[in-house]
């Protein structure tokens, strides 16, 4: 870590000018970048996957007479809070996995654990915290919800040595962070069908492409202490991957619509989405870092783009 680092206290992958520099405390820092609440790309990306499947449910039981709206938009904040925490607390649980290799990797090593900022166990008793704040909101859920919601913890506890034993640690990501597209139904139903199944594995896909794209930023880094990675396995010439990940994302996407009986506004939103995920393509420089960066954060968009063609569908 630079001297400038350790004196203001920031990290050198997130930006220095976030709200949360200038909202919390320095003695707070360290905590909101364990937690990544400088970098909300995380819990966005996250998020989304719920509201897909919680607005795919609208669509599906919009004609019912016990359709409500209001429980529709409860959900979606419970669905935001929740992906705030627990993206928090992933994040503070593989940082510890990870203390190590994120002392040799020059991106990382400012990050507080590595810095020396917080301890191993005050980001222990930190992660608790989160994830007790995490249980809080599932527990406004039905029986069947908080069950599937537990059950999504063994994906969580994979996924940070999943580098160390597979070149598509991208996968168990996608595992873990996809979840949500399962839980916006089993919270509106009480069940699962298709429709929830084909979405949670179109968003496995997606997220396999886009931490693909931020995985040539470490690519590198991650050859010479041994760590492995879809950036790694497709080498020199991802397009053929991003354009197969990207167009399995979309098919089953289309699958889950059909099952869900969604409207037309969610199919335009679909090739809307389809339109950014060829541009991200296209344009994208593996050997430009920070482009590689830019173009992940923009699937930010993609995720909202999908959701407010699901839920204007829903409304219409």
């Amino acid at each position: 870590m630079s001297k400038s680092e350790h004196v203001n206290g920031r990290v050198s992958d997130a930006p220095s000018d976030n709200f949360v520099y200038r909202l919390l405390p320095p003695a707070a820092w360290p905590y909101a970048q364990l937690a990544r609440w400088d970098r909300p790309i995380g819990w966005q990306l996250l998020m989304w996957p719920c509201f897909w499947s919680a607005a795919l449910a609208a669509n599906a039981g919009s004609d019912q007479p016990n359709f409500s709206f209001g429980l529709l938009l409860f959900h979606l904040v419970l669905f935001f809070i929740g992906s705030v925490a627990m993206r928090g607390a992933g994040c503070t649980y593989n940082d510890l996995i990870d203390h190590d290799i994120d002392m040799e990797v020059a991106r990382t090593r400012s990050r507080p654990l590595p810095s020396g900022r917080v301890s191993r166990t005050q980001a222990k008793v930190f992660l608790v915290l989160q994830a007790l704040a995490g249980l809080l909101v599932l527990l406004q859920f039905n029986g069947f919800a908080i069950f599937l919601g537990i059950a999504s913890l063994a994906t969580v506890a994979i996924y940070p040595f999943a580098k160390r034993f597979t070149d598509w640690p991208q996968f168990f990501l996608g595992l873990a962070f996809s979840w949500g597209a399962l839980m916006g139904w089993a919270a509106t139903f009480g069940t699962l069908y298709w429709a929830p199944v084909f979405l949670y594995a179109a968003a496995v896909a997606w997220t396999i492409g886009y931490d693909t794209i931020y995985a040539y930023q470490d690519k590198e880094d991650d050859e010479l202490i041994g760590v492995r990675s879809t950036a790694l396995r497709f080498g020199d010439n991802p397009t053929p991957w991003l354009f197969g990940l990207y167009g399995l994302a979309l098919l089953l996407l289309v699958f889950a619509f059909i099952a869900a009986d969604a409207g037309v506004l969610a199919y335009l939103g679909l090739v809307a989405a389809a339109l950014q995920f060829g541009w991200q393509i296209l344009v994208l420089d593996i050997a430009n870092a920070d482009q590689c960066l830019k173009l992940f954060k923009l699937n930010t968009r993609v995720g909202a783009t999908i959701f407010l063609g699901l839920f204007l569908s829903a409304l219409l």
